[in-house]
């Protein structure tokens, strides 16, 4: 089984076990949180893709660490004026571990 879920802006597809980066979450390294925001489930024998189907969904996740993600070079120049910036931006993440995925909105 697997669910589509939002958060910090962008959609994740993930699955019971799965680790992934996303945006800074307010929560202690160690935490469980739930990620109620599911968009689209799946399993082997349903699809929920509808409001009502999926409404009531929930994704249970384990807060790993915070980390910085890759830094991201920002280059800004004004042509035949000899301006020219550049600045790095690193931002920070949150590394959860996906527990459970459940369809009734009460994680294990």
């Amino acid at each position: 089984m697997f669910a589509i879920v939002k958060t910090g802006g962008k959609q994740y597809c993930v699955k019971a076990g799965d680790v992934v980066k996303v945006e800074k979450l307010e929560a202690e390294p160690g935490a469980k949180i739930s990620l109620s925001d599911v968009l689209f489930t799946a399993s082997d024998s349903a699809v929920n893709v509808n409001a009502s189907d999926v409404g009531n969904a929930s994704v249970a996740a384990e807060v790993m660490k915070h980390v910085r993600n890759k830094k991201l070079i920002v280059f800004k120049k004004i042509r035949r004026h000899n301006h020219r910036r550049k600045n790095g931006h690193r931002q920070w993440m949150t590394v959860l571990k996906i527990t459970d995925i459940s369809l009734s909105g009460a994680a294990k």
